[in-house]
């Protein structure tokens, strides 16, 4: 009955669904392509047999690349079929097509309406579905075991605070939940609240994100950036939210430190002009990463207004600020700056990544600031003092190093739903 409902409040909503995918179209066009995919409508299906994994967006995109890269190494006769949400998502998901070609298949997921789902997967037949990290939704897996499709929910995670959110919904969730042939938890807490909320079958396998290697060739951009900006102290707020960057650039506009130049990353690619704007409205002096030039002597801001090279930025930065943690966003990913060995600062707000804020905390990658201002004043501590520096620079590298593994935790836990239908 709780199903029924929620499918008749999503068909009635539609018309405000596509007003919304307008809306977005004003800042990316992109959402106004393979419109026909979102109502499970495609043009054609690869003739081998297919893994699917459903990546969000592009974060979750990132942090399947080393999954999807074992899987294919584990399942050659099989290609893989990857799903997004977003533009972006599958924008990130290209440069995976291009490295496999003829192995990766990617689409849009349909809306979550009954008859979207099925034909989404009648058209693909998949072998197995693989939701990553908080991607549930009830018509979809009822329609996946109406046809005794495996499906597991991995690189899961549940703070508290969605928690409480998922409570409420309890008759939709969790039998969608239930209905999982797995669950790879992130954390044990993860587990332990998604089991709370109905999931049955959880294993704790860590986070994927641990095991995403910086591409070697962005890593080498940010050094040329580096070897450009010779001595300069650069600091990095990273995938920052709305809201945000007026108080970072506040902040900054205070701090005391000679030629420090503030490299500034919004985390959606339709705030970038916003931004600028934001930048030239506090007076200074800007320039952005999309018209190619690099900053001078006289650039305070450098905008990163580019996709894909967060990795080059983070191996650019002597020190970051981690966006989404200012305001009560939930922060956004610490663990690539660790990866680049580059040190972290969280404001109060670190709930999307709980366990692993608290951790990089502890071995001294991260420190905690209250606010924009501490963490000026923090940065501007920590750039008196280089030897301290270099201290969590260290610990952000150890840090990453010794949380890796869940690729591997993961892939054995698929191997386990995949076994009975090796032979399709």
């Amino acid at each position: 009955m709780a199903r029924l409902l929620y499918s008749l409040l999503f068909y009635l909503a539609m018309p405000l669904v596509w007003l919304r995918l307008l809306w977005r179209a004003r800042r990316q066009p992109e959402y106004l392509q393979q419109l026909g995919e979102r109502h499970g409508f495609y043009a054609a299906r690869p003739a081998m047999p297919l893994i699917w994994l459903h990546a969000v967006s592009v974060g979750e995109t990132r942090a399947a690349e080393p999954l999807i890269e074992s899987l294919l190494r584990q399942y050659p006769t099989h290609g893989l079929l990857l799903t997004h949400m977003t533009p972006t998502g599958r924008a990130t998901g290209r440069e995976l097509v291009t490295r496999h070609p003829g192995r990766l298949t990617q689409a849009y997921l349909p809306y979550d309406l009954p008859d979207a789902a099925g034909r989404f997967l009648d058209h693909f037949q998949p072998q197995i579905g693989l939701l990553m990290e908080t991607e549930l939704w009830p018509n979809l897996i009822e329609a996946a075991r109406r046809r005794r499709l495996p499906m597991a929910l991995i690189n899961a995670r549940l703070s508290a605070r969605s928690q409480r959110g998922y409570r409420r919904l309890q008759p939709l969730i969790g039998p969608a939940l239930a209905a999982l042939g797995a669950v790879g938890a992130q954390t044990a807490a993860d587990g332990e609240r998604l089991q709370q909320i109905g999931a049955r079958q959880v294993s704790v396998c860590g986070n994927l994100k641990f095991d995403v290697t910086p591409p070697p060739e962005k890593l080498q951009l940010g050094a040329s950036w580096r070897q450009l900006l010779g001595s300069r102290p650069v600091w990095l707020a990273a995938s920052t939210r709305e809201g945000e960057e007026a108080l970072i650039l506040d902040a900054f506009a205070g701090m005391d430190i000679p030629g420090l130049l503030l490299l500034l990353v919004p985390r959606h690619p339709q705030r970038f002009g916003e931004v600028a704007e934001l930048i030239a409205e506090h007076r200074l002096t800007a320039c952005r990463r999309s018209e190619g030039g690099l900053p001078t002597r006289d650039t305070q801001v450098w905008l990163g207004d580019s996709m894909g090279e967060m990795a080059a930025y983070y191996a650019l930065a002597d020190l970051s600020l981690m966006g989404g943690t200012l305001l009560p966003f939930g922060g956004q990913n610490l663990i690539e700056a660790a990866a680049c060995g580059c040190p972290v600062l969280l404001g109060p707000h670190s709930f999307n990544f709980a366990l692993a804020s608290e951790d990089a905390i502890a071995c001294g990658a991260a420190r905690r600031v209250a606010d924009a201002r501490a963490a000026a004043a923090v940065a501007g501590t920590l750039f008196r003092q280089p030897q301290e520096l270099s201290a969590m620079r260290v610990a952000a590298s150890d840090f990453s190093l010794a949380h890796r593994g869940a690729t591997a935790r993961t892939v054995a836990l698929i191997a386990c739903l995949m076994a009975p239908r090796k032979a399709y």
